[in-house]
């Protein structure tokens, strides 16, 4: 009973640490967030920290883990109301593009992301949205809707233009003139995938 306890005071003691990363981290930035303010702010010591997570580094990439799957189930949502399979795929990869504006997004996933944890490509929460990608072109191709080209390559494709405009859009100091540019050529890039049709 009390090893139960004790997991789930572990448990709470992570959600409280991430929750208190994911406003600092959004309001100062990684460099900046304080550690002490933060685990003070939720009644938690530096030692809570470094058990959870590691490091500093260790609870970025929790919280980068926990944002990036929210905007891969935004994403998700986008797809799922549109009219095909294939025009999903597209309002999935234009859905993750569009969130490179929300403030939040663009400066943990986006910018401090790749800056502190590395290439965005290898964290375990891209990966996830790559599988549903490929499954995505994998069936596209089935159907007949896309060409008959490698699987992973196409989704590698689509998943990492996706990725590069967010990150373009992030960076600019006009996101939203730089917006409507990255969907046109992201959508332009993704149709030389169809199938030709007649």
């Amino acid at each position: 009973m009390a090893l139960k306890r004790r997991a789930e005071t572990m448990e709470q003691n992570r959600i409280k640490l991430i929750g208190a990363a994911r406003k600092a981290f959004a309001a100062s930035g990684f460099a900046a967030a304080s550690m002490d303010d933060l685990t003070a702010a939720v009644g938690l010591t530096r030692g809570a920290l470094y058990h959870g997570f590691g490091d500093k580094k260790g609870l970025l990439a929790a919280v980068v883990a926990e944002v990036d799957g929210e905007m891969a189930a935004r994403a998700h949502e986008a797809g799922a109301s549109a009219a095909s399979a294939w025009e999903g795929l597209l309002a999935e990869g234009e859905a993750y593009i569009e969130m490179a504006l929300d403030p939040e997004i663009r400066r943990i996933v986006l910018l401090d992301g790749p800056a502190f944890l590395g290439d965005p490509s290898q964290w375990p929460s891209q990966n996830a949205c790559l599988s549903i990608t490929k499954q995505s072109v994998a069936d596209l191709i089935a159907e007949g809707v896309m060409r008959p080209v490698d699987i992973e390559a196409a989704a590698r494709l689509l998943s990492g233009t996706a990725l590069n405009a967010a990150l373009w859009i992030a960076a600019s100091d006009e996101p939203h003139v730089v917006l409507p540019k990255a969907i046109e050529a992201f959508r332009l890039m993704a149709e030389g995938f169809l199938a030709k049709r007649g």
